[in-house]
Parts: C-alpha cells; sequence; structure tokens
C-alpha cells in the first residue's frame, strides 16, 4: 500500500519534479532493480548429484531422437517419435493412436501427482535438480565460469568498462550461448520427424517451414531464459512457487538454516574470545554466494529457493575449516528443527517421509499407473466402428427384401499387414456384401484386407428377408493370424415402418 504521507501523482506538484522532492521522503519504488547473481564454485553431494541430473537430462533430450527401434518394414524405426502427420505417437515398443490419448493423459497426471509427491516430502527438488530451465541455467553459467571465471572475477568483469577484451569476451560466450540454444530447438524438431532424415532436409533447405520457426523461437527462449533471465523465470515467471506454498507444512523436508544453533552471528575471532556469545554461523556469506538465486537461505523459507542444496555443501565445507560441526544448514522439517532447539532428538527420515499426504500421493500415483500398464496389456490391436447409412435409411427391393447400407471402419494398429474376416451377428437370413461386390456374391461373412496402421473403410450392404422386423444387430470382425483379436460393432436395422 502507499504511504499516505508521501507524494503521489495524484497530488499535483506545480513547477517540481521528483528530483525536488525532499531526501528524507523519496518517491516509493514498485519494483526492487535487479542484482545479477554470479554463483560461485562450490563441491559437495549435493552438486555432484546435481552434475549427474543435469548431464542424464541433457544426454537423453538430445540423444533420444536418434536411438533406433525395429518396428518391422512398414513403421518408422525412431525409438520416439511423435509422428502429427500419421497421427501417431511412437515410444520403442508402444504405439499410440489418437483415441489412446488417455494413455498420453494418464501420462501426464502421474507427472503433475509425482510433482506433488517430491513437492510434499522434498520441497522443490523437481525445481533445484531437474526442471528445464534450472538444468539449462545450470549449463549457462558452467559456461560463464569457463570464459569469464569464477564469482569474482565476473563481478568484475560486469564493473569494467566496455572495451575490445570485454566485447571479446561477451561475443564469445553468447556464441556459445547461441550454440547450445540452437542445439536445443534443433534437438526438438527431431521428435516429430525421422532425426536423420529431417537434419538433411533441414541444412539443404528443404524442410518444412515450421521447423525453422519453431528452432528460432526454441533457440531465442533459451538463449534469453537460460542465458539471461535465469533466475527471474523462477521467482517471478513460474508459477510452481505460489502453488508449493500449499503443499508444504512444518513437517516437509526442507532446506532449512538451523537459527537456534546459527544465531547470534559473529566472526571466528569474535567467537574464539567469547565463544558464548555467538552461534555456529561466521557470517562467512558462503551460502548466498552459491546460491542460484542469489538469496540468503538463513532468513528462512522464501519463494527464491530451489532446493538445490549447494546451500548445505557451501555451509558443510566452512564448517569443516573452522572445526565446528555440520548440519547448520541442511534437510529438516522445522518441526525437527524446534525438537532440536529443545534438546531433542528429531524425527527419523524415514517417519518424515512416511506419512498421510505423501503416502495418498504414492498411492494415486501407483494406482494410475498399474491402470494403464493394465489397459496397455489387455488393449486389442483390432477395432471396428460401424455407422448406418442416413439418406436413404432403407432400400426395399423388387423381391420385398429390405437393404440398408452401413460405412465399416476396420482398424488394423499393428504395423503389418493382416486379414479379417467380417460377419454378421443377428438378423436371421441376412446376407451382406462390400461396395467392391456384387449382390450375387452376398454371404454371411466376408474377408477384408488392411494395410499395416491403417484404417479401412468398407461400404457394406446388408439385405434381409421380406418381413424382418426392425432390430438391433452387429458386426464382428476377427483377425485371420494366431492373436485371433475380436471387436463387434452394434446398429439396428431399418424397416420401413420404424423408418416413417
Amino acid at each position: 500500500m502507499n504511504n499516505p504521507d508521501s507524494p503521489s501523482p495524484d497530488r499535483a506538484l506545480p513547477g517540481r519534479s521528483w528530483a525536488d522532492l525532499p531526501e528524507d521522503n523519496p518517491p516509493e519504488h514498485l519494483f526492487e532493480k535487479r542484482k545479477q547473481v554470479h554463483p560461485q564454485r562450490i563441491d559437495g553431494n549435493f552438486r555432484r548429484f546435481k552434475w549427474l541430473v543435469m548431464i542424464v537430462t541433457l544426454a537423453i533430450y538430445y540423444t533420444t531422437p536418434w536411438l533406433r527401434w525395429d518396428r518391422g518394414p512398414y513403421a518408422p524405426d525412431q525409438a520416439v517419435l511423435v509422428d502429427l502427420a500419421n497421427r501417431r505417437f511412437y515410444m520403442f515398443g508402444i504405439e499410440i493412436w489418437p483415441h489412446e490419448f488417455y494413455f498420453v493423459a494418464g501420462l501426464l497426471i502421474m507427472a503433475g501427482i509425482g510433482l506433488f509427491l517430491v513437492t510434499s516430502a522434498v520441497g522443490r527438488a523437481w525445481c533445484g535438480y531437474a526442471c528445464p530451465q534450472t538444468v539449462w541455467t545450470d549449463l549457462f553459467q558452467h559456461v560463464d565460469r569457463f570464459v569469464d571465471g569464477d564469482r569474482n572475477a565476473r563481478m568484475r568483469l560486469d564493473k569494467a568498462p566496455w572495451g575490445a577484451g570485454k566485447i571479446a569476451r561477451r561475443g564469445f560466450k553468447w556464441a556459445i550461448y547461441l550454440v547450445i540454444a540452437f542445439w536445443t530447438g534443433g534437438a526438438w524438431i527431431m521428435y516429430f520427424a525421422d532425426a536423420p532424415t529431417l537434419t538433411v532436409d533441414f541444412w539443404t533447405g528443404n524442410a518444412a517451414p515450421v521447423a525453422y520457426i519453431t528452432v528460432a523461437i526454441l533457440t531465442l527462449t533459451t538463449f534469453i531464459l537460460g542465458g539471461f533471465m535465469r533466475e527471474q523465470v523462477c521467482i517471478y515467471m513460474c508459477p510452481w512457487p505460489r502453488i508449493q506454498s500449499a503443499m508444504l507444512d512444518e513437517k516437509s523436508l526442507l532446506v532449512t538454516y538451523k537459527d537456534w544453533r546459527g544465531e547470534p552471528r559473529g566472526s571466528v575471532k569474535k567467537a574464539d574470545k567469547d565463544p558464548d556469545a555467538f552461534g555456529d554461523c561466521i557470517d562467512c556469506n558462503q551460502c548466498v554466494a552459491v546460491c542460484p538465486t542469489g538469496i540468503d537461505i538463513r532468513e528462512g523459507p522464501q519463494i527464491g529457493c530451489i532446493t538445490c542444496a549447494l546451500c548445505i555443501d557451501a555451509c558443510n565445507r566452512v564448517m569443516d575449516e573452522v572445526g565446528r560441526p555440520r548440519g547448520l544448514i541442511g534437510y529438516a522439517t522445522l518441526e525437527d528443527c524446534e525438537r532440536e532447539a529443545a534438546g531433542e532428538q528429531p524425527r527419523p527420515v524415514w517417519k518424515t517421509l512416511l506419512r498421510p499426504r505423501t503416502l495418498f500421493y504414492f498411492s494415486v500415483w501407483v494406482a494410475i499407473g498399474l491402470a494403464l500398464l493394465f489397459a496397455l496389456g489387455v488393449r486389442s490391436h483390432t477395432e471396428l466402428s460401424a455407422a448406418a447409412d442416413r439418406n436413404p435409411p432403407f432400400m426395399l427391393m423388387s423381391d420385398g427384401s429390405i437393404r440398408n447400407a452401413f460405412t465399416l471402419k476396420i482398424r488394423n494398429m499393428e504395423s503389418r499387414p493382416r486379414r479379417f474376416t467380417l460377419a454378421l451377428e443377428g438378423l436371421d437370413g441376412a446376407v451382406m456384401w462390400s461396395g467392391t461386390m456384387s449382390g450375387e456374391d452376398a454371404a454371411r461373412s466376408l474377408q477384408i484386407a488392411v494395410d499395416p496402421d491403417q484404417t479401412q473403410a468398407v461400404r457394406t450392404y446388408v439385405v434381409a428377408p421380406a418381413g424382418t422386423a426392425a432390430q438391433d444387430f452387429a458386426f464382428s470382425v476377427v483377425s485371420i493370424d494366431e492373436q485371433a483379436e475380436t471387436d463387434r460393432s452394434e446398429v439396428r436395422f431399418v424397416v420401413p415402418g420404424e423408418a416413417e
């Protein structure tokens, strides 16, 4: 809220500007100027784990489109492919059709619940290690160290005037940014077409315009968000920090500064003179120097903390150097911190993790996963649908028999051609023939060939004897192979009286 005693634009100040205001009554600023964050290099268990996650996730992203998977001569051999042209999604041995999008929806729901589970258990660990913004920001920060040096060197370079040396360094670093960003955008489009073919088409100018546009957009966004905005995305643009605050409580494991042990802060010299007057924190600010978002963890839980735990590595190293016990900053719940402050033992970690909230999320996550596996295991690769013609709904033949016309769609969801037996169920005395046959070849069953990964539309005529009543019947289909997969579709046979 605005201070009622401070000048505002609503109060006219004839002949005066903001610069004329007295120093003891400055104008209010709605936004704080960004302070450039230059994380310091650190080594430790969490930093090594962060290295591992970054390498693994980047390797998966960049190499997956180039993996091959043999599906036979009638299907693409790219292991992971989103084939928009043919409306297919391939993931190794699994092929998802458009009408099976519930598999993709189920995986997205599992991802969301998994995020809830991780957050309720160990805070924003996803943000700290595996979020794409975090991974690429971390990669660009390593480029900064490679080109400009560590934290102090980068800060000096920021303050230095622009000259030939600074321009050369900035140009070289931004060129590396651009290569990484371009590689990122280029890898993305490989998921939507055969990677080797698309690569050749892209560099020879024969790729579709959407490929060049997509790469340009992703290159620009990666270059800006990962190279320059960085922690601003996590703090201001990302909605997850706001959501996760509703999922954390005093029993959630968080990166926590144990103020009961660290305060009051004082240097090593002061603590040596009066050990009882100071806590373990020597106010070295190493926890702030290594933080990729530039926050001070000693101020308590805050929206800028992405739970990367690099401050734990930094603090533990300092505690080792000054001969004080580790764990001044560590993973702990607020409830356990209160216990430790009172001289009690904290709860075991397994009790912290196995609580009703996390068990509920885990149970739902597992249930959805098992349901998807069951649906995947029992799904058929053969489907049949039937739709009756509406104009005309029937035709009365010269001998008094009644003919209805239907459009059948037989779906072959395997990557090989197959033959199917199409038959009538019910409707006694009726026969049928397809549009490629004559009425003389009418029978109770037909054989239909369907190409691999295709849906075959079959125009079918059904003729029933004179006097047949309106009734429901069904078409059934059986694959002529070792699977003998079946499906059926119920329809209604229309007669003159019912149609009127």
